[in-house]
């Protein structure tokens, strides 16, 4: 058996369960591979905020590991607090990609700054979603083209599952090869600087830690998993992952509600 040093692990539909909490049995499993020396990193397209509930509930800053928030824009040392690494939007590109939500018509556009979520419409029930999830506040911004005048993480287009499927391929096609387009759920269309997913983003900690991908597991169920599950030395899909995911695993587990990781955990590190 390889001597994994790394488990990282996607947050929704992967670490938690429907009810968007850690199961007794999971949080055991990876308190105790973090005290034979495992490192648990969170990977997560929530903002670095709405990962620290779980990352405290898991005492990584105790055993000094990381979380990758924002798609893999963003890698934050839990212990010191410190960002190292980071990843924006040329705010130059900001009106544009607002003025081309708008002129699709979606039901809003959101994104952050600091603790806030702004949105250009505060009664969206995807955006809600986004701030009930992370516990932040949601923000209405009217103007939002003039307003967001700073580099950003990345954008939310929110809308119903069916609209954005026809949306991504337009908002693809409108911003061009500098751009990373995707939809990380049915209702959630991200638009992050081009190359940043969970993958590119684990080979920048590796490196700086003196790791391989050979020395790591990665557990996921969604499409902006697909990256580092293909990277890691083990990949592991979810029961409850969408079919790509699952196609390119080395190891299917059990589903988020049925303590999947813990089995993970169990079998591979323990």
């Amino acid at each position: 058996m390889k001597p994994y040093k790394m488990i990282v692990l996607d947050l929704d539909g992967t670490l938690t369960n429907r009810d968007k909490v850690i199961t007794p049995r999971t949080r055991e499993s990876l308190m105790e591979a973090q005290r034979r020396g495992v490192k648990v990193v969170l990977a997560s397209g929530r903002p670095t905020y709405g990962v620290m509930p779980l990352a405290k509930e898991l005492d990584l800053d105790r055993f000094g590991s990381y979380i990758l928030s924002f798609n893999g824009g963003m890698i934050t040392d839990c212990r010191t607090k410190q960002v190292m690494y980071e990843k924006k939007l040329p705010a130059e590109a900001n009106a544009g990609i607002i003025r081309l939500a708008k002129d699709e018509g979606v039901t809003s556009i959101l994104t952050y700054q600091d603790d806030v979520i702004i949105t250009s419409n505060r009664d969206c029930p995807y955006g809600q979603l986004e701030s009930k999830i992370n516990h932040l506040e949601l923000r209405q911004i009217d103007d939002m083209e003039t307003y967001v005048d700073f580099p950003v993480p990345k954008f939310l287009m929110t809308d119903d599952g069916d609209y954005l499927a026809m949306v991504e391929a337009r908002v693809k096609a409108a911003l061009g090869r500098d751009f990373s387009v995707y939809r990380s759920e049915p209702f959630f269309l991200e638009i992050l600087p081009k190359g940043i997913d969970k993958a590119q983003s684990l080979a920048q900690l590796l490196s700086l830690l003196g790791l391989t991908r050979e020395e790591m597991i990665a557990c996921g169920d969604g499409y902006n998993d697909l990256s580092m599950i293909e990277f890691a030395g083990l990949g592991v899909a979810m029961e409850n992952a969408v079919l790509p995911v699952r196609r390119a695993a080395d190891y299917i587990t059990l589903s988020n509600n049925d303590d999947g990781v813990a089995h993970v955990v169990e079998k591979f590190l323990l």
